[in-house]
């Protein structure tokens, strides 16, 4: 299986699926009004996508997404991911920009990290969480090499049990956010698979990546797999006819059945991560799907 990496899945073609996937290429969410309220989740974004414009005009930004009906965010730490251009964003303090965001209607709900910030500036970072009123801090990644070893992942994954814990006396969360590669197999063994036993269920929770449905993975298999496990999913839609992501509710992945799983996994956020030019649509469709 070829590895590719949510950054690479957004706006390109991506691999080959399963026939049982696309089998199921109908989208059934527009029959999904009757949810109940406790799936329904206050809609929110990850800002990978929209960087540029972000760096250029944080608080404009923030308000065009919010207009379309967006109401959290999930930021990218400016320290960790400074090399990706969120650098001019360093002057902000975690509580400028928790403000920002409230006075738009919105909510600083999670940030992504690197590695390497959490690994040799963790206090600093729960400071920054903290006083943004963060609950959840995302490690986007281990940061292997492609010939990494099945024991090389468990390392990464006791490293990140020794960090939960720490941040969990800050009363955080840590998560792990999964990208296409977590469903390659080492010695016959699923390194996603893995990574769950070798957490610590209250000290590492997981953010589910559905764009990995592109491979034939859907989330609500997981989440009933692993009742408890998940705080929250990067939501993303995929076309077979078109080989690309696709704005929510015009792809394969069955909404419906995502959301009548999340309650199982534990979900408590979602954040659209997609092209830019999908978020209105994605945003419509996920109101009138859980409303």
């Amino acid at each position: 299986m070829k590895k590719i990496t949510r950054r690479q899945f957004i706006g390109r073609s991506a691999l080959g699926i399963g026939s049982a996937v696309v089998a199921s290429h109908i989208p059934t969410g527009l029959h999904a009004r009757s949810l109940p309220k406790s799936v329904r989740y206050p809609l929110g974004f990850q800002v990978w996508t929209i960087k540029d414009q972000l760096i250029k005009d944080f608080a404009g930004t923030l308000k065009m997404m919010a207009d379309m009906g967006y109401k959290s965010v999930e930021m990218c730490s400016p320290p960790g991911y400074e090399s990706s251009g969120f650098g001019p964003l360093m002057k902000m303090t975690g509580k400028e920009m928790r403000k920002i965001m409230n006075d738009l209607g919105l909510q600083f709900e999670s940030t992504h990290y690197g590695m390497n910030e959490l690994r040799n500036n963790l206090d600093e970072r729960i400071q920054f969480a903290s006083e943004s009123g963060q609950k959840q801090m995302i490690l986007s990644s281990f940061g292997l090499p492609k010939n990494a070893t099945m024991n090389d992942w468990m390392k990464a994954a006791d490293e990140l049990n020794k960090i939960g814990e720490r941040t969990k006396k800050a009363g955080i969360q840590t998560g792990f956010h999964n990208h296409h590669g977590e469903f390659e197999k080492i010695d016959g063994v699923l390194i996603y698979d893995a990574l769950l036993k070798q957490f610590d269920p209250e000290l590492v929770k997981m953010q589910f990546q559905v764009a990995v449905i592109n491979i034939g993975i859907k989330a609500a298999d997981y989440f009933y797999k692993y009742p408890g496990r998940f705080i929250s999913a990067h939501l993303a839609d995929y076309s077979v006819l078109d080989q690309k992501s696709v704005p929510l509710g015009k792809g394969i992945v069955d909404w419906k059945e995502f959301f009548e799983a999340t309650g199982k996994g534990g979900v408590k956020n979602i954040f659209v991560e997609m092209d830019p030019a999908t978020f209105k649509d994605s945003a419509q469709f996920i109101q009138n799907l859980q409303y």
